[in-house]
């Protein structure tokens, strides 16, 4: 059977690029592509076009020995390449289904300069029995003389720690129809010596949103669980840690707080509540699962409210604007929502995030005093009613809070992610309240 020689990664997003740069690390010859040239013109350079930890020093590295080129050509890169990743977006539409028009205009291109066999691989995130309309494009689009196979191979990268995860998979799964498309994968994805799970085609594509639907499920649960014990005075960490150490459940996503956010879990949770419509099953279940986590913004402009009374007026520092720590990602943030939320409400806002403040600033142009971004927090705890953190990056919790104090109007802490250890603000003076926990008072 024929090896392959090259692996091209069509989309250089927050998929395509960190798995353009980790098989390049791995050893394989990788070409990468997209149709944004500035942004190839960039990765070009050695530059990311976002913030992902570990990213940029092993792009600069495969880059210069060679393992790894970008070209902005998709059709060079889809002839130079025998196998062939499609990373490119599939973003929501009103309906909640997902947009496919970048993945048809991709394999279009792929049907238009096929040079002998392909393997075409989904990697996007895309609806149960995209593969077969892959297959249809190509026979439509290309010669009669084809010859290709499509495979799905679902992405599991946490933005964040999409490197680490794409080096350490706790799974591969990849849906295939022939065995060479079964043996190139297991192939590429040897080095990585992870469990692989081979189905066929339509079982793959459902992995995917089945997956993190099921994971916004659990942090639906729990957020439910602490409105609860707020009500009752219990307290949901402790609740979280005696069902999580069962290991039916497990204590991943346990975490109470804002919800979830980002481009994969809401937009994958709407694309297979709109699946299953489509094919006429009900998923009531998961559409509560959504209803919960839109609520959570509200809920929290409550818990404020509660705390300060009147918001018209009052200054508040929003610490974390990332939708989680460790990236640059906005898309689905709950902190836009607050923002928007407070503002009508009256309140004057100092935003602080490490990476995501440039994004931010585009939606929500600085308009001092109702809007200012600071360079550090305690910068923007200054003169400030009350500090509402929203994403728990880990320099939150090395913050000195003694010297926080004095610079703020009232010693106030709205913990949206219970992410704080309540006796140390306690010691430092200041009241701090959480979701579903009990408040804590100097």
């Amino acid at each position: 059977m024929k090896r392959f020689k090259n692996v091209g990664i069509l989309g250089l997003g927050h998929v395509g690029l960190p798995t353009a740069v980790g098989l390049a690390e791995l050893g394989w010859q990788v070409i990468g592509t997209d149709n944004d040239a500035p942004k190839v013109a960039l990765i070009a350079q050695g530059k990311s076009p976002f913030y992902e930890p570990e990213l940029e020093p092993l792009l600069q590295k495969n880059l210069a020995e060679g393992r790894l080129r970008v070209t902005a050509d998709v059709g060079e890169a889809v002839r130079a390449s025998d196998l062939l990743f499609i990373c490119v977006g599939t973003p929501q539409r009103p309906d909640g289904s997902a947009d496919l028009s970048q993945v048809e205009a991709v394999i279009r291109t792929v049907a238009e300069n096929l040079n002998g066999y392909k393997l075409i691989v989904e990697k996007s995130t895309v609806p149960v029995q995209t593969a077969q309309w892959i297959k249809r494009t190509i026979l439509r689009y290309a010669s009669n003389d084809a010859e290709f196979d499509v495979a799905s191979n679902p992405e599991f990268l946490r933005e964040g720690t999409a490197v680490h995860d794409f080096f350490h998979p706790d799974r591969i799964v990849i849906g295939v129809e022939s065995e060479r498309a079964k043996e190139w994968l297991l192939e590429l994805y040897r080095p990585l010596n992870a469990p692989i799970v081979v189905t066929d085609l339509n079982t793959a594509e459902i992995i995917k949103h089945a997956a993190n639907s099921f994971l916004a499920l659990k942090i639906s649960f729990i957020n439910m669980v602490a409105d609860l014990c707020e009500a009752t005075g219990a307290d949901v960490v402790k609740v979280a840690e005696g069902i999580g150490l069962d290991p039916r459940i497990g204590k991943h996503f346990l975490q109470a707080g804002l919800g979830f956010g980002g481009y994969c879990l809401p937009k994958d949770l709407k694309a297979f509540i709109h699946i299953a419509e489509e094919h006429r099953v009900d998923f009531s279940l998961l559409k509560e699962v959504e209803r919960i986590n839109e609520a959570r913004i509200d809920r929290f402009v409550r818990k404020v409210q509660q705390v300060l009374w009147v918001l018209k007026g009052k200054t508040l520092a929003i610490w974390g604007l990332a939708f989680k720590p460790n990236t640059d990602d906005i898309r689905e943030a709950p902190s836009l929502k607050l923002i928007a939320r407070l503002l009508e409400e009256g309140a004057n806002l100092r935003l602080y995030d490490p990476a995501a403040m440039d994004n931010v600033r585009r939606l929500f142009p600085e308009e001092p005093p109702r809007l200012t971004y600071c360079p550090t927090p305690s910068e923007a705890a200054r003169g400030v009613h009350a500090i509402l953190l929203v994403t728990d990056w880990e320099e939150f919790r090395q913050v000195d809070w003694h010297q926080t104090r004095q610079v703020m109007a009232l010693p106030i802490v709205v913990d949206g992610r219970n992410f704080l250890d309540p006796a140390t603000l306690q010691r430092a003076g200041f009241e701090w309240h959480g979701l579903g926990r009990p408040s804590v008072y100097p």
